[in-house]
């Protein structure tokens, strides 16, 4: 595992849900409605917030649904994201700032994420934080339309971003910035070191135990992991 961060990294790849946006209203919304027409029972807050960042089909294996209901699920709660719940969200304090000082340092940016591509984009062109992405929208990169049966996958959209942005070439030096073990785990695959977030989602001592090569507690404080 790679746990040493580079002096100044060329390319940072950046989580959505719990690193740039504060998305767990909207889809713990969702999912209470989600729930509720499928005649599953809801879970609780802590619960449900636990959902916002890993692949939805892992976390609704973990509740132990059969297929089928995970898959009513699926359903009904994507009906409600597109619906508008995906915008039922904010950009966290200091993440524009962040992002402009970065770009204006040179770095290449680039979004990865678990949440379906076809609905991170709309959601990056929303908040306007594709002005800072090296390549606007194209610079979103996430998996397909998730089905309950999608465990994982964030490690293929890593390799995808790397490549795409050129990450993965030789003098490159890439980090992943996130808030769940999930980032940090696909991070590790792909050869690179993570930094993790603590105004994000996570659990305590979840980052740590992942393997992070380091924790920021604000978006100044991962400007400087960032940036010297």
């Amino acid at each position: 595992m790679t746990t040493t961060l580079p002096d100044r990294p060329t390319h940072v790849l950046l989580d959505l849900d719990g690193t740039l946006t504060d998305s767990a209203p909207g889809i713990m919304a969702c999912l209470r409605t989600a729930f509720t027409e499928t005649g599953i029972p809801v879970p609780d807050d802590a619960r449900l917030r636990r959902f916002v960042g890993p692949p939805l089909g892992l976390s609704l294996a973990r509740l132990g649904l059969t297929h089928d209901q995970a898959e009513a699920v699926v359903t009904v709660y994507r009906r409600e994201l597109e619906a508008g719940g995906m915008y039922d969200n904010a950009v966290f304090d200091g993440v524009p700032g962040l992002l402009a000082a970065l770009r204006a340092a040179g770095t290449t940016l680039v979004v990865a994420t678990a949440k379906p591509q076809p609905l991170a984009r709309p959601i990056v062109e929303h908040f306007g934080l594709h002005r800072y992405l090296s390549a606007g929208l194209d610079s979103v990169f996430g998996p397909a339309m998730e089905g309950a049966g999608e465990h994982t996958g964030k490690e293929k959209v890593v390799a995808r971003a790397l490549a795409a942005s050129g990450g993965d070439q030789a003098g490159a030096a890439a980090v992943m910035v996130g808030d769940r073990e999930h980032d940090v785990h696909a991070a590790a695959a792909n050869g690179i070191p993570a930094i993790g977030v603590a105004w994000g989602y996570g659990e305590p001592g979840e980052l740590e135990e992942a393997g992070v090569a380091a924790v920021a507690g604000t978006p100044e404080e991962l400007r400087g992991l960032l940036l010297g």
